[in-house]
């Protein structure tokens, strides 16, 4: 393996290992329901907070995961950035 492959996957599993796109969406997701049952509850009885809620969770587990990997790039680029190599984007 060169040396870049070598670096890269080094860069790779830090960032695997700093960025957290699992927890984030996690996180997002646990949210997104609690915020989707604040908004049901508060619209009254005529919505279905279970629902509402599910697509409050799925909503913060896909922007918490797209953070994350957003992350995790910024990462990787930095991580290479520092090990001498010119990251165009």
């Amino acid at each position: 393996m060169n040396k870049f492959e070598l670096d890269l996957n080094e860069c790779r599993q830090f960032a695997l290992q700093t960025a957290g796109a699992a927890e984030r969406a996690a996180s997002g997701a646990a949210a997104g329901a609690i915020l989707g049952a604040l908004l049901a509850a508060a619209a009254g009885i005529k919505y279905d907070r279970g629902s509402i809620a599910r697509v409050g969770a799925l909503s913060g587990a896909v922007g918490g995961a797209a953070e994350g990997e957003t992350d995790q790039r910024h990462i990787i680029r930095r991580c290479l950035s520092g090990r001498g190599y010119v990251v165009l984007q």
